[in-house]
């Protein structure tokens, strides 16, 4: 299908991206890769009178790693991340998932920003992003403010951030410890199923630390605080999986679709994420 009419507009600076977003209010959004909002806008789900496209806004692209912090501007791609060998070295956990995402045409268009500002559920980067406690960074017309990852999510595309902000970077510590990203998918380039994205620090053969995050189970990414907890202090032993398991079920709330009923979503997940702590697990 074809969108309907917009204006198109491609500012060099934030403070021109800031102008037009005041002008126009809710007619004006901003567009990253273009991979979630175009596709909307050709099937006429979201009408967007004027686009504000960010590819050459300055101050949006880079990956910076320095003082036990990693920094990456909105508009650094899916591609970028698998690329960039200092990230891989650090926080491989981004690598790994980053290439679960759809295919390679689209990881070179698609952002970390894109992906993880929108609200869409299915997308990989905001459990993920969860996980590894970052940080977005907003900018707007009364100024710049930060929001975790794990209070930016409110419902199915609705978000912390207002109309007329931009999510100019994602900022977060270095992971420690062992990690992995399962995913389970009904073909390549298709969303998650279930997901789940796992950190565990190991010490003297128990889990010290544990972080867990689930995607495409509910309206919203799934940090689940007692899965973590069930996996602390022990050997990670069979009973501990279970719990933790056990306490994810209780956390997520999948709905029926084209991937399956809620029952079988509920026994995906189990899986998935049994796999992906046994993977950290080995890898701590």
């Amino acid at each position: 299908m074809i969108p309907a009419a917009f204006e198109y507009y491609r500012p060099k600076d934030l403070a021109g991206v800031l102008s037009i977003l005041e002008e126009h209010g809710d007619d004006a959004r901003v567009m990253a890769g273009g991979h979630s909002l175009i596709p909307m806008m050709k099937l006429r789900m979201a009408e967007v009178p004027h686009l504000i496209d960010l590819q050459d806004v300055d101050g949006l692209h880079g990956i910076d790693i320095s003082n036990g912090q990693i920094r990456l501007g909105a508009m650094v791609t899916q591609a970028e991340i698998i690329d960039h060998e200092g990230l891989a070295a650090v926080a491989p956990i981004l690598r790994e998932a980053a290439l679960q995402i759809a295919d390679p045409q689209v990881r070179y268009m698609g952002t970390i920003g894109g992906n993880v500002a929108n609200g869409d559920p299915g997308n990989d980067m905001p459990g993920l992003m969860q996980c590894v406690n970052a940080t977005f960074h907003l900018i707007g017309p009364e100024g710049e403010r930060s929001v975790p990852a794990r209070a930016f999510y409110e419902a199915a595309y609705m978000t912390a951030r207002e109309d007329e902000e931009v999510l100019t970077a994602v900022t977060l510590p270095v992971p420690d410890g062992g990690y992995a990203y399962e995913k389970q998918k009904r073909k390549i380039g298709d969303y998650a199923t279930a997901a789940a994205a796992v950190q565990i620090v190991k010490e003297d053969g128990v889990c010290k630390a544990a972080s867990i995050a689930m995607t495409n189970l509910s309206d919203t990414p799934v940090f689940s605080e007692d899965a973590c907890a069930a996996l602390l202090g022990t050997a990670l032993d069979d009973a501990a999986v279970k719990a933790a398991v056990t306490a994810m079920l209780g956390d997520i709330d999948p709905s029926e679709d084209n991937r399956g009923p809620v029952a079988f979503k509920k026994h995906v997940a189990g899986v998935i994420l049994r796999r992906a702590i046994e993977r950290a697990w080995s890898r701590a």
